[in-house]
């Protein structure tokens, strides 16, 4: 919890206490569904609440902002980035239904509303549009630029583009070149000086 209070200054209580019950809550659920790695639950707030919040720390969205979470799993991104944006809608989505049965629970317990979660692909959505879709290291960038481009809006109000986030590591460079798109790709040791962070990417494709 303290890494997160070293890089953000502002959270509200409510925040702050919605932030600091992470840790039990998905304890707690790891042990029946295993959604996060066992030896990284020592690291939660360091490997995946922190890693996450590089997409707070790289746009601010703005309030009535609706966001997709592309194959959620345990909930990341898009839960710590729920709590960060009271304000903001999130539709949580995965294919795999007991992992939403986590995200679920732990969104009840904590009291977040802005939160909805869909059983589904994101492919097989067809009714709706959003913002931004938001995804963390659950498909190469080619095919998450096909599954998110149908789903965005063009434009935005936003002080970026309306597109596709998604946090990644490793050598990109292949994986660039095969997704025919040119995204906008920071460093996340850049944002959050952790050696944790060493070769993982935020990636920006506009809409």
């Amino acid at each position: 919890m303290e890494i997160l209070l070293k890089y953000f200054a502002d959270f509200t209580p409510a925040q702050l206490q919605q932030f600091a019950a992470l840790q039990d809550l998905y304890t707690d659920w790891n042990s029946k569904i295993n959604v996060i790695s066992r030896k990284d639950m020592d690291g939660l707030y360091e490997k995946h609440v922190l890693h996450s919040l590089s997409i707070a720390a790289f746009i601010e969205f703005n309030p009535g902002t609706q966001v997709i979470d592309i194959g959620t799993g345990g909930g990341f991104p898009g839960i710590p980035l729920a709590i960060f944006f009271p304000e903001v809608e999130f539709l949580l989505v995965d294919s795999i239904g007991k992992k939403l049965k986590v995200v679920n629970g732990i969104a009840e317990a904590i009291g977040l509303k802005n939160v909805t979660t869909q059983h589904t692909r994101a492919e097989d959505i067809k009714t709706r549009k959003f913002d931004f879709a938001v995804s963390r290291a659950v498909a190469p960038l080619k095919d998450l630029w096909t599954w998110s481009k149908p789903l965005l809006k063009k434009g935005g109000q936003q002080e970026m583009p309306n597109g596709l986030i998604c946090l990644k590591g490793g050598d990109l460079t292949v994986e660039i070149f095969e997704s025919d798109v040119r995204p906008r790709m920071v460093a996340i040791q850049n944002i959050f000086r952790e050696e944790s962070f060493k070769d993982k990417h935020l990636l920006h494709v506009s809409r």
